[in-house]
């Protein structure tokens, strides 16, 4: 009797696995669209912060556009970016956290590699705006990366990696007429570090909410 439960409990927790395996992919995003979009000067014209957003989601196409547009490839023989990084480390990791999970891009293979099917927006800011935006950017800075510098200079440079990402989210969404918000106020970072699989040497920088604006 007790190797029959046992049996049941294995092939249980057998289903349970492989199931939340089979729903935990990853996404291919389409080749991004590096052509178009508004003049440099009109975009900086128009570039600013918005708080109020529409739930409704984004095209995985535009999805593609602004993660290539915040810190994509644009140099394939070299593989640097679209943003500077200190010393080319690019230790900037960008977690694209969805309604439908969270994600970290994959700027080589373009590509979100899945890692949790859980919503965890909330958990990214405590404004009231970011549980319901569709897109909320999680940067984090792998310090593994970063060698040869104190760990207060890794600290000023991350930040300053990070505002160069930042300012090229702010630009691409100025161009698509798109809201978006960059957010120090993140709340509990330890929790949100476990949520999102971050192994030591890894610090949640900041966040950004990208979003159709609320009117």
């Amino acid at each position: 009797m007790r190797m029959k439960l046992f049996s049941v409990a294995v092939m249980m927790f057998s289903i349970a696995y492989f199931a939340e395996a089979q729903e935990l992919r990853d996404i291919s995003l389409p080749v991004p669209k590096t052509d178009g979009g508004k003049p440099l000067m009109q975009t900086l014209k128009e570039r600013q912060t918005s708080r109020a957003y529409s739930p409704k989601k984004l095209p995985l196409q535009l999805v593609s556009d602004l993660l290539w547009a915040a810190d994509g490839i644009n140099r394939a023989n070299s593989g640097k970016r679209t943003a500077p990084s200190t010393m080319n480390w690019q230790e900037i990791d960008i977690y694209v956290v969805l309604e439908d999970g969270a994600f970290l891009f994959d700027a080589k293979k373009n590509s979100l590699k899945a890692v949790s099917k859980q919503d965890l927006r909330k958990m990214t800011g405590t404004q009231d705006f970011v549980p319901t935006a569709p897109i909320n950017l999680v940067f984090v800075a792998d310090t593994a990366k970063m060698k040869g510098v104190s760990s207060d200079d890794q600290i000023l440079y991350a930040g300053a990696d990070v505002g160069f990402i930042s300012q090229n989210v702010y630009l691409f969404c100025a161009s698509e007429g798109l809201a978006t918000v960059v957010r120090g106020l993140i709340g509990d970072k330890k929790a949100l570090a476990d949520a999102l699989k971050l192994s030591d040497g890894k610090k949640i920088i900041l966040a950004q909410t990208v979003g159709y604006p609320a009117n």
